[in-house]
C-alpha cells in the first residue's frame, strides 16, 4: 500500500509526488496519456519563476525526471474510480489494475475544449488539431487558421507564424485575452491576419481532409468561407472530474469546488491542479496546489 497515490501527472500531480517523497513518503503517480500535462505542449514558456525561458516539453521532462529520481513509481493507465475502504483507498482502472493508498490526490488536469460543430470531430489528426508544436511542420509553406484568443492560442499562433506562409487568427471576442505582449508580437508579424468578433460556425472538408472554415461576423452578420487545410483550435479547455464527484463536489463548471487547502468532503481524498476551482490557471498556480495537497496527503497518511 502507498502512502501517496497520485491521479495525474502533469505539473500539480509531479510536484505533489516531489514534495511527498521529500517527506519520506511512498508515492505512486498514475497517468492516462502523457506525463507533463498540457504544458508539454507549450513551444516556449516564459513565465516560471527563476527560469527565462524553457519549452514545455523540457520542463516536463525535468519534472517528471525530478520525480522519478526520487523514487516515484509511475504508471500509464487510465484512472476509472476511487473508493474508500476501511482504513484505505482504492484506485482502480481501465485496464483492470487496483492500487491501495493511505491518500489519494487528484491532479485531472483539463481537456481540451472543441466547437461542437456537425464534422469536428472526424477532422481530427485530418487537418484539425490542438497542437502546433506537434503539427504545425505539416503545414510549413501553407496558410492555416488558428481558433482562439488566449495565451495558448498567441503562442502557436507565433509559432506557425515562422513556419506557415500565413496564419489568419479568428477570435470571437473584439480582443485577445491573452498577454499584451503576445498580443503586441504577433500583431507585428507580416503573414499574420485577425479576425475580431468573428465566430467559425461550420467545416469544409473532402476526402482528403479539412479545406476550409465558414467564419461568421458578429458585427455585420456577414459569412465568409476562408480556405485552409490546417485549422489549431485553442478555445479553451474543460474538467473531466464527473467520474469523482461522489468524492469531492463540484461547481457549476464541473471544476472541483475545493479552496486553497485541496481538501474535499472524503477524507484522505485532495485535489490540485487545473481541475479545481480556481481564479487563475497557470503553471505556477498548479505546482503550488500540488505542494499544499501534498503536505496534506502526508499529514493525512501519517495519522492513519
Amino acid at each position: 500500500m502507498y502512502d501517496v497515490i497520485i491521479v495525474g501527472g502533469g505539473p500539480a500531480g509531479l510536484t505533489a509526488a516531489v514534495y511527498a517523497l521529500r517527506a519520506g513518503k511512498t508515492v505512486l503517480v498514475v497517468e492516462k496519456n502523457s506525463f507533463g500535462g498540457q504544458i508539454a505542449f507549450s513551444p516556449r514558456v516564459e513565465n516560471i519563476p527563476g527560469t527565462a525561458q524553457i519549452s514545455g516539453a523540457a520542463f516536463a521532462d525535468q519534472l517528471m525526471d525530478q520525480a522519478l529520481n526520487l523514487g516515484a513509481e509511475a504508471e500509464m493507465e487510465k484512472v476509472i474510480g476511487v473508493e474508500k475502504a476501511a482504513d484505505r483507498l482504492i484506485v482502480t482502472t481501465e485496464e483492470g489494475s487496483a492500487f491501495e493508498g493511505k491518500s489519494v490526490i487528484l491532479a485531472l488536469g483539463v481537456k481540451h475544449r472543441t466547437l461542437g460543430l456537425p464534422g469536428e470531430m472526424e477532422l481530427i489528426g485530418r487537418g484539425l488539431s490542438f497542437c502546433a508544436v506537434c503539427d504545425g511542420a505539416f503545414y510549413e509553406g501553407q496558410e492555416v487558421a488558428m481558433i482562439g484568443g488566449g495565451n495558448s492560442a498567441l503562442q502557436e499562433a507565433l509559432l506557425l507564424s515562422d513556419v506557415c506562409s500565413k496564419v489568419t487568427v479568428v477570435q470571437n471576442l473584439p480582443v485577445f485575452t491573452g498577454e499584451k505582449k503576445l498580443a503586441d508580437a504577433l500583431l507585428a508579424k507580416d503573414n499574420v491576419e485577425v479576425y475580431f468578433s468573428t465566430l467559425v460556425t461550420g467545416y469544409h472538408a473532402d476526402a482528403s481532409g479539412l479545406t476550409g472554415l465558414t467564419l461568421r461576423s458578429e458585427a455585420t452578420g456577414e459569412e465568409q468561407i476562408l480556405p485552409v487545410k490546417g485549422a489549431f483550435l485553442a478555445v479553451g479547455l474543460e474538467p473531466e472530474n464527473g467520474s469523482f464527484a461522489h468524492l469531492a463536489a463540484l461547481n457549476d463548471w464541473g471544476y472541483f469546488a475545493s479552496g486553497e487547502d485541496c481538501c474535499t468532503a472524503t477524507p484522505g481524498v485532495f485535489v490540485a491542479g487545473d481541475c479545481r476551482a480556481k481564479g487563475i490557471r497557470q503553471v505556477v498556480t498548479a505546482a503550488a496546489d500540488g505542494a499544499v495537497a501534498a503536505m496534506a496527503a502526508c499529514r493525512y497518511a501519517d495519522e492513519h
